[in-house]
């Protein structure tokens, strides 16, 4: 069974304080992602480990980064206790190279928020290795779908593939929100972006410059682009899962996206 691939929403770190909606979701894809036969790691993508060129994070045991600041003292003490995959790491080196890119591995690199706070609530007591793929500095839209495309290979090797940024994410609107009514901006562009990934619109999705709100909904690309690589790791026939994980802050939205098939079990997810 091939392996999907998971866009999630991580929202703020308060998410992993605040499961709202997203939380029971992922929660649940988590008890179906425990179901895979064959599964070895996860391999993160997050907008919050950004380098110049790739990076491959290979310790064997990497620690829970607190990436933030001014946020409530009970975060700080949040652990994700994951074992790292430094055999891993060398295998995805290896698959990136067969595609002309040149990966570093990175002994000592922690796992950001962008890792760990979805994780906490998908796989809770960190059942699975993880390791992170850094997000260049200088990727582009093409270039993030492109690197999906290098790394689906992984997907029959027991690697699952897990984006991590946000469907929407203004820093300074999340910073002056004071209701958590949703922005009617918020919705237009999740609906056009769901309509995208479902139609496997990939055309659309790396010309997301062009859809309704976007420079609103994304000031800079960095939380955006984590879905390009997830999108490039799926096929076109390839079944879609929605996660509905509503909106937080009123401009946070915490959409996700499953690519590919996953055991059926009970879940709040849709199609």
């Amino acid at each position: 069974m091939k392996i999907p691939a998971l866009f999630v929403s991580h929202g703020a770190p308060t998410f992993a304080l605040e499961p709202g909606q997203a939380g029971p979701l992922l929660h649940a894809i988590g008890e179906r992602v425990r179901a895979l036969p064959g599964l070895r790691a996860i391999l993160v993508i997050s907008p919050h480990w950004r380098t110049r060129g790739l990076r491959i994070g290979a310790s064997a045991r990497p620690e829970t980064v607190h990436d933030f600041g001014g946020f409530p003292a009970p975060l700080y003490a949040l652990q994700y206790p994951a074992a790292g995959a430094p055999e891993i790491a060398r295998e995805v080196a290896a698959q990136l190279a067969q595609s002309a890119l040149s990966a570093h591995l990175v002994d000592g690199q922690g796992l950001d928020h962008g890792a760990w706070v979805p994780l906490l609530h998908m796989l809770p007591g960190a059942p699975l290795p993880v390791l992170q793929l850094s997000l260049p500095i200088e990727l582009r839209p093409t270039d993030a779908l492109a690197l999906g495309r290098a790394l689906t290979p992984l997907r029959d090797q027991g690697v699952l593939i897990l984006a991590s940024g946000g469907l929407t994410h203004n820093l300074y609107e999340f910073r002056q929100s004071e209701t958590e009514t949703p922005e009617d901006y918020v919705h237009e562009f999740v609906h056009w972006a769901r309509r995208a990934v479902v139609a496997h619109d990939e055309a659309a999705l790396v010309d997301f410059r062009s859809a309704p709100h976007s420079r609103r909904a994304h000031p800079s690309d960095e939380h955006y682009l984590p879905l390009l690589v997830a999108a490039g790791a799926s096929s076109a026939g390839e079944p879609i899962e929605v996660i509905e994980g509503g909106v937080t802050y009123g401009v946070l939205s915490m959409e996700g996206y499953v690519f590919g098939d996953l055991p059926h079990t009970n879940t709040n997810a849709v199609a």
